[in-house]
């Protein structure tokens, strides 16, 4: 059992299985994100307040951190070794038989997806956490939640090269979704011809979804706030 987790075809079952649970886990995040765009705060600022006090996430918040950890860890090891063995490592050819830019840029796009992350982690979870945030009233004055959306929008609407920043990641995001999503699923077995074209179908679906929604995020705020 341990042979076949340190070989190649282990590793990148571990990194797609890794990758599959991100993926599962941007979907939600958006959704919540989405809600920045309703209710002038109100039922952003409920959500994240659920999502920051229900102990499923509590739980959940380290197993997505090691899960980034090791999708990371694992592509910078696969891709390190393809180099050696040949020029272009990380990519796959889709079934049309064209290698596309995304595939061929996987390690790339991730770096900089790693980056915007940091970004992210930075400017919001981290001052949620650690920093100082507004409380607001709610529940008729019964319940002090953190003004989370004051936090979020404040940084959108004060700094455009944020929203810039942020745009581009969503971007790279998707760029890196649109390879990464149907190739994972490959890797675990759905690999033959009907199911591959089905899958790149839904993965540029996916990717685009994630992508404008992350992306629609900043530029409300920059233009109409």
């Amino acid at each position: 059992m341990n042979g076949i987790f340190s070989s190649s075809i282990g590793k990148k079952l571990i990194m797609s299985i890794s990758g599959l649970f991100l993926m599962v886990f941007l979907l939600v995040h958006l959704t919540v994100n989405l809600m920045l765009l309703v209710g002038n705060g109100e039922v952003f600022n409920q959500a994240a307040h659920f999502m920051a006090t229900n102990p499923a996430i509590k739980i959940i918040e380290p197993v997505l951190a090691i899960g980034f950890i090791i999708h990371i860890l694992y592509a910078s090891i696969i891709t390190l070794q393809n180099r050696k063995t040949r020029p272009i490592g990380y990519s796959k050819t889709s079934s049309n038989g064209v290698t596309s830019w995304a595939s061929k840029n996987m390690y790339i796009l991730g770096g900089t997806v790693l980056v915007f992350l940091v970004i992210h982690i930075t400017n919001f979870y981290w001052k949620l956490k650690f920093g100082e945030v507004p409380s607001i009233s709610v529940n008729n004055g019964l319940t002090q939640i953190d003004d989370t959306y004051s936090l979020v929008s404040g940084l959108f609407i004060s700094y455009w090269w944020f929203d810039l920043i942020y745009v581009v990641g969503a971007i790279m995001l998707g760029f890196h979704l649109s390879h990464g999503f149907w190739s994972a699923f490959q890797t675990i077995g759905w690999n033959n011809k009907i199911w591959i074209k089905r899958l790149e179908v839904i993965a540029y679906i996916y990717a685009i979804i994630i992508a404008v929604g992350f992306s629609i995020i900043p530029l409300y705020f920059l233009i109409l706030k």
